[in-house]
């Protein structure tokens, strides 16, 4: 898969976190170091084994660039940038019964808000899933030539 970039100068306004979280019940928020082990183990029960170590990654960060949703007290979603490089969206996930309800959306969005606070003028989607959402929700484009890109050469066990 490609990767894709985002012109973060060019975000639109959207809905704020504070406005989704009234609207669906979902918080929206960074993750904290004491929910390091409930998010890893998450991700490892939901998704791929090389996403629980750049989530650790994003953990390492200051502030941490891992960001979590929840409803009813419980994990739905996650979202990590500057894990596997700086300047890097991913990975991302939504529990398989929850996705269609704008979780993931929301989750891309505010990490891309917080790219920009950060100082990013732009944003990577590392080796880019669904390239026909992230066209449609920001603008993202294919970066040419960029498979595998950063992951040449990776060690997978």
């Amino acid at each position: 898969m490609s990767d894709m970039l985002v012109k973060l100068y060019d975000l639109k306004e959207n809905e704020s976190v504070e406005q989704y979280e009234r609207r669906t019940g979902v918080t929206i928020r960074r993750a904290i170091a004491p929910e390091k082990h409930v998010v890893t183990a998450w991700i490892a029960k939901h998704f791929r084994t090389p996403w629980v170590s750049e989530a650790e990654v994003a953990f390492a960060r200051s502030p941490i660039t891992c960001l979590i949703a929840i409803d009813n007290n419980k994990l739905v979603g996650f979202a990590c940038y500057d894990a596997t490089t700086k300047g890097f969206f991913g990975p991302t996930g939504v529990d398989e019964e929850q996705r269609g309800k704008g979780i993931g959306k929301m989750l891309f969005l505010y990490t891309m808000q917080l790219m920009r606070s950060d100082g990013y003028g732009y944003a990577i989607i590392g080796g880019a899933g669904p390239t026909e959402f992230y066209a449609k929700t920001v603008g993202a484009t294919i970066i040419e030539n960029s498979e595998p890109g950063i992951y040449r050469g990776m060690l997978k066990g």
